[in-house]
């Protein structure tokens, strides 16, 4: 299950709250973009409108670009594949404003492209600064007990 793109300010920036697994409507020529890994999830984000989900902002660039239609456009608004509980879900959470849906990663599920996204709540600046003092201590222990060895 190969990861074809992720989004790690995603996880450094918010506080995840629920995940979620979706399908991802793709063109042809996208499908080739992403398994050849040219996605890229900075500054996307997901909206539930009229009893669907879409992903917003995702960059999938042309796979051969001299092959792709002239009115293609690599931000484009794709559909997600959700159940209708999953939608009104968020939907409904998605009322509330300081919550967000993002998407964390795409990869595939046997012949499948999936996107897991969850329901994030936005970190205050010394959240982040607390991840990063816990991320640099678990590194000194690690090169403490690697250096023990």
């Amino acid at each position: 299950m190969p990861n074809y793109a992720e989004n790690r300010k995603a996880r450094f920036n918010y506080e995840i709250l629920e995940k979620y697994e979706a399908g991802i409507e793709l063109l042809g020529v996208e499908v080739k973009s992403v398994r050849g890994g040219q996605m890229s999830l900075e500054g996307a984000f997901v909206i539930a409108r009229g009893g669907e989900g879409f992903l917003i902002n995702a960059n999938i660039p042309p796979y051969q670009v001299k092959n792709t239609p002239k009115d293609y456009d690599p931000l484009r608004n794709r559909k997600l594949l959700l159940t209708k509980k999953e939608i009104a879900e968020l939907a409904g959470s998605e009322k509330n404003k300081s919550l967000t849906i993002v998407p964390l990663s795409v990869y595939n599920k046997g012949r499948k492209i999936k996107v897991e996204i969850a329901l994030v709540k936005g970190k205050k600046k010394f959240d982040k600064r607390e991840t990063l003092k816990k991320r640099d201590t678990d590194r000194e222990i690690r090169r403490e007990i690697r250096g023990r060895e």
